[in-house]
């Protein structure tokens, strides 16, 4: 039966119904790999917030939508283009996007319901951050997940720090840094998902829990129709990860990886890490070490000052974030010019400037998250 609220933007981008006792969303943006805007930010916490006090409403899936001739995507993160246009326009909806965006991503960690997301195809940024903490994240065969921030100038937010911090070994550090891309196998074994389901029988899942039942029994169903999870491909490389990425900045991971000689694989991850923003690198490695002693909360408070600084230390085009859309998605030239455009060059001072909160701590937009 479909539901109706007032809030919603009535665009159209996030479609919701209750089949049964269950709470289905769909992402339909597929021309734009689901990414979030400001509008599906806002209308995902709506119906989420309107079927927590439902009492019909026992469990909640999520999944996105797909499109003939485009990608497949759960979601492919934020929308990277306004993020460009806002920051360069003074638009105040950017503030709105992560403030609103990261108290999303708090609400579905503490949701008092399960929330059962099907990660199918690409899951980056944001999408990772509407999946992480679902009680169930479920991945396929065409899962391809990554936090690639640091591609782009930024750093792995939505609360990033916290769930990438929580991997074993070194591996965060890995993930954040690189924003290496990994399948399924590796997801389950890094504990960023729970079960393995073939994409073919993602629909039949979804009429399987379309019944009226208790939140126990469907998330016995879901973890029912789960199947042996594939190998993980990067599990020859753990040892090598953990030792490289031990290091105490980024030029000594940077050396780590150029000692290594059993293989070409630390030389193609050396070359990944001089590709992206220098500045970026060592934030990054400085928040997944912070967040390791950190609530979901603080680290969520800290990433708001993060991104707060990445747009605004350096203001309009000076900015590493902008600039690095610039390269990736709107001039598409892929020669971002770094500042500075050396690792070694980086200073411990331009690194701390970001982990200093530009709000008085009653201020802050995300008070109240404890």
């Amino acid at each position: 039966m479909a539901l109706t609220l007032p809030a919603l933007s009535g665009e159209g981008l996030v479609l919701a119904e209750r089949r049964g006792s269950l709470g289905l969303i769909t992402l339909n943006r597929p021309q734009s790999l689901n990414a979030l805007s400001l509008s599906m930010i806002r209308d995902l916490t709506a119906w989420l917030l309107a079927w927590r006090e439902d009492p019909v409403v026992q469990a909640v899936l999520v999944r996105g939508a797909t499109q003939d001739g485009k990608g497949v995507a759960f979601c492919a993160g934020g929308d990277i283009r306004f993020f460009h246009q806002a920051a360069l326009a003074g638009d105040p909806r950017l503030e709105d996007f992560f403030t609103e965006e990261y108290r999303l991503n708090h609400l579905i960690h503490a949701y008092p319901k399960p929330y059962i997301a099907l990660m199918d195809g690409i899951v980056m940024g944001g999408g990772m951050g509407i999946s992480q903490g679902a009680a169930l994240r479920i991945v396929t065969e065409r899962t391809k997940m990554a936090m690639p921030e640091t591609n782009i100038g930024l750093f792995p937010d939505v609360g990033g720090g916290w769930f990438l911090s929580r991997c074993p070994g070194r591996v965060g550090e890995f993930l954040a840094l690189t924003g290496q891309v990994i399948g399924a196998g590796d997801a389950i074994a890094w504990g960023l998902a729970d079960g393995y389901l073939p994409s073919v029988a993602m629909d039949e899942l979804v009429e399987a829990l379309s019944v009226d039942a208790d939140a126990v029994s469907l998330m016995a169903l879901a973890r029912s129709r789960l199947h042996p999870a594939p190998e993980p491909m990067l599990r020859p490389h753990l040892t090598t990860i953990d030792r490289c990425f031990a290091g105490e900045d980024v030029p000594a991971i940077l050396a780590a990886l150029a000692q290594q000689s059993d293989s070409d694989w630390p030389a193609q991850i050396a070359a990944t890490l001089r590709k992206r923003s220098p500045l970026m690198l060592a934030v990054t490695l400085e928040q997944i070490r912070r967040a390791r002693r950190m609530t979901l909360a603080e680290d969520l408070h800290m990433e708001r000052d993060l991104v707060r600084h990445c747009f605004h230390l350096r203001p309009g085009a000076a900015s590493e974030t902008v600039e690095g859309i610039r390269a990736l998605a709107v001039d598409k030239d892929h020669a971002p010019r770094w500042n500075p455009a050396r690792i070694e060059d980086v200073t411990p001072e331009m690194v701390q400037a970001f982990f200093v909160s530009p709000w008085p701590a009653h201020a802050h937009p995300l008070n109240g998250l404890y």
